[in-house]
């Protein structure tokens, strides 16, 4: 039997065989060397690669080496490896004679499935939500027959509440796992690269909130759904300023270290709801996370090309400022989304969906900042960044770089959608209302400065027909331009 490769995004039962396949595991210090990664991204990668490898015991070869090259040299025989999740790894295996490169594992469907379904769309374009309709029927899920059950396939319009008048929401706290001496080592070896000079890293250290063994990822999997899977539905798209986790179920980092099988998950949500314990809604939002948008983001990866993350249509190319790259929002940035969003960050390496669509990813629209340059920030600054999962969801959904092959429309929107789905406005020294004065908020007048600045670019997109049309009527609009442009990228 060949040793199994396994890469620190591969780390689950699921990518071996057998119970007594031989595996290798890599640490490649060259990999945090080359960029600057969140300090918890990097702790939680080595945590997770040293924990496998003690689970493992004899059965595992582990080798902690400058880079991989230098590693290999040391390991004889041959080894096979499931696909791995990125095109420089991809192209890197494929170019070792000795190495056999498997099919990838955790996605539904295969790639070659995917391709035959895109395949039929024939001059229609791909749509999420078709490609989820046909999972939920391929995969039996949440199904009655051919129906989908509660008659509905899509309970998104109920999962869109305003968050309460409260701070928190009313939802247990997540688990959380206890560090060990692995993780104490880990800590020490990333303390003294960085006092040698050989890496660099932003944001906070520790504790550590996520999973980094398949034992504690089923623990988080199992507290979410009995405790906080019921909330989860109506505020998914909500925010508050002092509740950072609310009833998000903090999967995302243990499965894209490879812990889960996302299958696993969706069944177990759909116990919850077929027991009763879940309402319908939350469950479905929970299962079209999985079953939909994250494999869908997985095969438009690789349908798109590698050329796809190189996409500019709105002809984006201000460089991404200090102030926002380094986490720097406490007690300098005023608008109080951009500085609680970006605190999560430094504080977490994550934030939820929304702040990063509506928030981060809305505002670097507005501004005009490279959809490369914020792929790549958003790679290594959150635990759950890998290539495959930023490059479609920044270039084509965040920043509508692509011109609508993944987004119907550009995700923009002014302070006044901040102001529904958040509190962060009402203790904000700027005012949603206002796009123009001191007192104008960076959103709402960043949102018609996008506007006017790409109308050339959006016209024909028939879903943002009205708002261009109006921006026309505005009395104030060269002032406002004046004025953003001034602002420019200035910590607003």
């Amino acid at each position: 039997m060949k040793r199994r490769w396994l890469f620190a995004d591969q780390l689950g039962p699921h990518f071996v065989d057998s119970t007594d396949q031989p595996v290798l595991l890599i640490e490649s210090k060259a990999v945090f060397a080359r960029r600057r990664f969140h300090r918890q991204k990097a702790h939680l990668v080595l945590s997770a690669l040293r924990h496998r490898a003690a689970e493992l015991g004899d059965r595992a070869q582990f080798e902690r080496a400058g880079t991989y090259r230098e590693a290999l040299d040391r390991v004889s025989g041959e080894l096979s490896v499931c696909q791995p999740t990125s095109y420089a790894a991809d192209r890197f295996v494929r170019g070792l004679e000795r190495v056999e490169v498997l099919a990838a594992r955790g996605f539904t469907p295969s790639r070659g499935d995917f391709e035959d379904w895109a395949g039929r769309r024939g001059a229609k374009r791909l749509l999420m939500e078709d490609f989820y309709r046909e999972a939920r029927v391929r995969l039996d899920v949440l199904m009655e027959g051919r129906n989908p059950v509660g008659g509905r396939w899509n309970f998104d319009h109920d999962n869109r509440e305003a968050p309460p008048k409260q701070p928190t929401l009313d939802t247990a706290e997540p688990w959380w796992p206890t560090e060990d001496e692995i993780d104490e080592e880990v800590r020490a070896d990333l303390n003294r690269w960085e006092r040698d000079g050989d890496v660099r890293f932003v944001g906070a250290d520790g504790p550590r909130r996520f999973a980094v063994t398949r034992r504690e990822a089923l623990h988080v999997l199992r507290d979410f759904v009995g405790n906080r899977l019921p909330g989860f539905g109506p505020h998914e798209d909500a925010m508050l300023a002092a509740d950072d986790w609310m009833a998000h179920s903090l999967l995302s980092a243990p499965f894209n270290l490879g812990l889960l099988d996302p299958l696993e998950a969706v069944e177990r949500a759909e116990d919850a709801y077929r027991s009763g314990a879940a309402p319908l809604a939350s469950v479905e939002g929970f299962v079209r996370q999985l079953i939909g948008w994250r494999d869908y983001m997985w095969h438009l990866y690789w349908h798109f090309g590698h050329d796809y993350r190189h996409r500019n249509k709105l002809l984006a190319r201000r460089r991404l400022p200090d102030w926002f790259t380094e986490l720097d929002a406490d007690g300098t940035v005023q608008a109080r989304c951009l500085s609680e969003v970006l605190r999560g960050v430094r504080e977490h390496g994550w934030v939820h969906h929304i702040p990063r669509l509506m928030v981060l990813g809305n505002y670097a629209l507005q501004r005009g900042w490279s959809p490369q340059e914020l792929t790549d920030w958003f790679h290594r600054s959150f635990v759950d960044g890998y290539d495959w999962v930023m490059v479609a969801n920044v270039v084509g959904m965040s920043q509508y770089a692509d011109g609508g092959l993944l987004a119907t429309k550009p995700y923009a929107a002014g302070g006044a959608y901040i102001n529904k789905m958040s509190d962060f406005c009402g203790d904000c020294r700027y005012n949603p209302r206002l796009r123009v004065g001191p007192d104008a908020c960076p959103f709402t007048a960043g949102y018609w400065w996008f506007l006017d600045r790409n109308a050339d670019r959006l016209q024909g997109n028939q879903r943002i027909a009205r708002q261009l049309t109006a921006r026309t009527r505005l009395d104030d609009l060269p002032e406002l331009v004046q004025q953003e442009e001034a602002r420019g990228n200035s910590i607003p």
